[in-house]
């Protein structure tokens, strides 16, 4: 369709603090602020639509709001806060726990400033603290999926396999056991999953799947992130690409390497070891080294039980996922030479995916770029993670 274009899309990056101060992340840098988000995605990484997802907090829509009445970004037609290229969606994440299973997060997407503040005012009576990002709401899930669709939004499970707050990783076996399913907009996997391993389950054929960063620190963002084709970066850009209209699509994830991601393998806590999924041990109920029972089960054991499928099955059109390596993770690659690269060869999107090995190799010698276009090509090796730290590269 003619206009439609590849942008760049990470969908869930945290605020730390409020330009006055105000703490709305606990555990995000304090340098994380809607205006550092929005100046980092657009100047340095390369990424055309940012969803922050910490929208909700009073502090962070007067930060909005001074953003537009300074000038410095405007309201996007369409929906959502424009800052040079990039434009930034209004999000909410929200805890939500019922009977029968652990607390897990839900993204909310919302069009405007406008309906982010009205959300803000349905949650408030319902939360202890509507300051806070990621707090726990007193209502179902299927209630907070009704109001959010009614205010015209969009409703995305986070994470959706991971141990800590995920909702098929410690909530529920199957999405419909939470959430009306044709309220899910789409389906995001997590750093530790990919779409060969979520496409083991039937019940998520029907929905696209997203890589975001979940990043609670400036260098994180984009380290996970989709590819979408759309006529601009906006809110109704976006509905249209998780809906397939008019051309507007998922045309790829961007996603770590599984073994990268903190809660791969299953991990005793006990014996402080993980479990070798090799082996297939990844469901065992004891640690196979000291018999424990403590163990934090990673979400390649956790597929392996909820797969009713042996091998994945790619439903038509489902976007392929392309394994991706930040600079960060790259041996040699410190905040010096990071800094570098992003200044004399471009934007990071670009260094991992579409600029030339001699062009790399000259701002930061032959070994990295050779390491950089072999994760671009699949050909490294990785030490998976488990229990809450990354996995890291096998020596290269």
């Amino acid at each position: 369709m003619s206009g439609l274009q590849p942008f760049f899309a990470d969908l869930h990056v945290h605020i730390g603090r409020s330009d006055s101060g105000q703490p709305v992340k606990i555990s995000a840098s304090k340098d994380l602020t809607f205006r550092s988000i929005a100046k980092e995605a657009s100047e340095r990484k390369g990424i055309g639509l940012i969803g922050v997802i910490d929208c909700h907090s009073p502090a962070v829509q007067a930060d909005i709001e001074r953003c537009l009445d300074s000038g410095e970004m405007e309201e996007a037609e369409g929906g959502g806060i424009r800052y040079g290229n990039t434009v930034i969606l209004l999000g909410a994440e929200m805890e939500v726990r019922e009977p029968g299973g652990g607390p897990f997060h839900l993204l909310g997407y919302l069009p405007d400033l406008r309906a982010m503040k009205q959300w803000t005012e349905w949650m408030k009576p319902r939360m202890k603290n509507v300051l806070l990002s990621s707090q726990r709401i007193r209502v179902t899930a299927r209630e907070l999926q009704a109001e959010l669709l009614a205010r015209g939004g969009l409703l995305v499970p986070a994470h959706v396999f991971t141990p800590h707050r995920g909702l098929l990783g410690c909530s529920a076996d199957r999405l419909s056991d939470r959430l009306e399913p044709d309220g899910i907009s789409a389906v995001e996997l997590g750093l530790s999953a990919d779409t060969d391993m979520a496409d083991r389950i039937s019940e998520l054929s029907v929905y696209p799947f997203l890589t975001n960063s979940d990043a609670h620190s400036t260098g994180m963002i984009g380290r996970e992130c989709n590819e979408l084709r759309l006529l601009q970066p906006s809110f109704a850009e976006f509905a249209k690409a998780l809906s397939k209209q008019e051309g507007r699509e998922v045309t790829a994830n961007y996603g770590l390497h599984p073994q990268l991601g903190k809660y791969h393998s299953t991990f005793c806590s006990a014996c402080k070891k993980a479990v070798n999924s090799r082996t297939r041990e990844e469901t065992a109920e004891a640690c196979p080294s000291c018999g424990s029972r403590k163990l934090i089960r990673g979400v390649a054991g956790r597929i392996d039980q909820l797969a009713d499928r042996e091998e994945p099955l790619h439903p038509a059109g489902r976007a392929p996922y392309r394994q991706q390596v930040p600079l960060t993770f790259f041996p040699g690659v410190g905040k010096k030479m990071l800094e570098r690269l992003l200044t004399e060869a471009g934007t990071e999107m670009d260094i991992l995916h579409r600029i030339p090995r001699e062009q790399i190799a000259a701002v930061a010698g032959e070994r990295i770029a050779a390491a950089i276009i072999a994760a671009r090509e699949g050909k490294l090796s990785f030490r998976a993670g488990s229990g809450g730290a990354y996995g890291t590269l096998e020596p290269f």
